[in-house]
């Protein structure tokens, strides 16, 4: 592959420009609906949603959870009956008071995550240890009164692809294990995407609301902000006694069930846009991108071969090879055809010309790397897979480079400050096992703490910059949407 330069300049200095305009410009997603928060999903971008919650599902049925649908409106007093969680949501939930003109006896919450609505449930559903591992998972619409400033798909009102997993489990030592199955599935859904990603133990002051630990995942947007695309929650007995879930063991012993509960939103999918796009649009790995393959005649007006015919014959036979192509043969000049496909974020453009013809050629250009390849018409849909599969892997890989070059690895905390300042991306800070001092990171340095990463290696050097002591953990701060 040509080592051929991709430009990102403006979309490191204006990424909140170059987002809204990508979704609009290739009719993606709508902000423009009259309450705040709220989006429309465009033919186009549902079409990237479809791929990825179809990836998503796949991973998940694999490992044998099964889908379910539980209802969208939860009654206060189930939503009271854990007190931690309520507190942590109290400031976000939607309330619904009337039923028609008539005030309702409870109020009913629009959840804004499932653990009170669902976990009413299950205690209905768990009598004895054979009915344990419980693995279900539901793709919903959930709602949260977001306060700070809204961005499409980024910070939202109504989170429209809310992928949400709730585990029960015999023991601790089960529920844990569950704890690395999630994890393992979103980073395969993460790599499938092409998206890097950093996980990290959440400080106790950022856990889910009645969490024991909260492992969470991260990436970083071009803008040099890092963006929460996944978390995943060990909450102990935290619901299931508040909630009475119970089983019987082997023994006959009654016990209360241990529980995890993980979440993947549309976030990861304004990820998957912002780090792979660059300045001239989007950027999609072929594996969820709607279009693969564009094909462009390139006609010549002296030229007798019938290139609108041949280009037609060319889309079939690459879709007889199972691959999401489409033949544009509209009158737009094929320059501008370059322009339209390349801002959509096609894949691969396949140039079909007179002298292609002639030559049973066709020229086909990556959109990643610009690289121009002539390849042989012969076997055309095979030899199209297999540079589809080369520009996923490249796509991950170049996006990893970009990610852990943007990760300062240093002991001095001034240098951090300053890394993070200028939004460069992430940096290392070496403190002591005192969580206070952690803390003060944020609150006195005004640094965003992710946590201790669980999937990097640092080995702790030095002394903590807030108490002097000899550090003994590595935590990595940023800037966070």
């Amino acid at each position: 592959m040509k080592n051929l330069k991709v430009r990102r300049d403006k979309i490191r200095k204006n990424f909140s420009e170059w987002f809204d305009n990508v979704l609009s410009e290739n009719q993606l997603y709508d902000w423009r609906y009259p309450l705040k928060g709220c989006g429309v999903w465009l033919p186009y971008g549902f079409k990237i949603r479809k791929f990825v919650l179809e990836e998503l599902r796949r991973l998940h049925d694999e490992t044998g959870h099964e889908e379910t649908l539980f209802p969208l409106l939860i009654p206060e007093d189930l939503l009271k009956l854990e007190s931690h969680h309520i507190k942590g949501f109290e400031k976000q939930v939607y309330w619904v008071t009337h039923g028609g003109t008539t005030e309702l006896d409870v109020k009913l919450v629009l959840r804004p995550t499932s653990e009170t609505g669902m976990y009413y449930m299950y205690r209905m559903y768990i009598r004895s240890h054979a009915d344990l591992p419980l693995k279900w998972y539901q793709i919903v619409n959930t709602f949260r009164y977001e306060t700070k400033a809204t961005r499409p798909l980024i910070r939202v009102r109504e989170i429209t692809s809310f992928k949400e997993g709730h585990s029960c489990h015999a023991t601790r030592e089960d529920a844990e294990r569950q704890v690395k199955e999630a994890e393992e599935i979103y980073s395969k859904f993460f790599d499938y995407l092409g998206v890097p990603y950093v996980i990290s133990n959440r400080p106790s002051w950022d856990k889910f609301a009645g969490a024991v630990y909260t492992h969470a995942f991260d990436t970083l947007m071009p803008s040099g902000k890092s963006l929460q695309i996944g978390t995943v929650h060990y909450l102990g007995q935290n619901f299931s006694k508040p909630f009475d879930i119970k089983f019987e063991d082997i023994d006959g012993e009654t016990k209360y069930v241990h529980q995890d509960s993980y979440g993947i939103s549309e976030r990861s999918i304004a990820a998957l846009l912002g780090v792979h796009g660059d300045d001239n649009g989007l950027v999609l790995p072929p594996n969820v991108a709607p279009i693969q393959v564009i094909v462009v005649p390139i006609p010549f007006k002296d030229a007798p071969e019938d290139v609108f015919g041949e280009s037609k014959k060319l889309e079939e036979e690459i879709r007889a090879g199972g691959i999401r192509v489409k033949g544009d043969y509209s009158d737009l000049t094929p320059g501008n055809k370059f322009y339209k496909y390349e801002g959509m974020g096609v894949p691969l453009r396949a140039e079909l010309g007179p002298r292609d013809i002639r030559n049973n050629k066709v020229m086909l250009v990556r959109r990643d790397t610009g690289e121009k390849i002539s390849v042989d018409r012969e076997n055309i849909a095979e030899t199209i897979k297999e540079l589809l599969n080369t520009i996923q892997n490249d796509m991950r890989e170049a996006a990893w480079a970009r990610f852990n070059e943007a990760i300062l690895k240093t002991t001095n905390l001034e240098q951090a400050k300053r890394h993070v300042r200028r939004l460069k991306g992430l940096a290392t800070v070496h403190v002591c096992d005192d969580e206070e001092c952690t803390m003060k990171l944020n609150e006195e340095h005004d640094l965003d703490v992710l946590g201790v990463p669980l999937n990097m290696e640092f080995k702790p050097e030095g002394t903590c910059p807030i108490c002097g002591r000899d550090a003994t953990r590595v935590v990595l701060v940023g800037k966070s949407y």
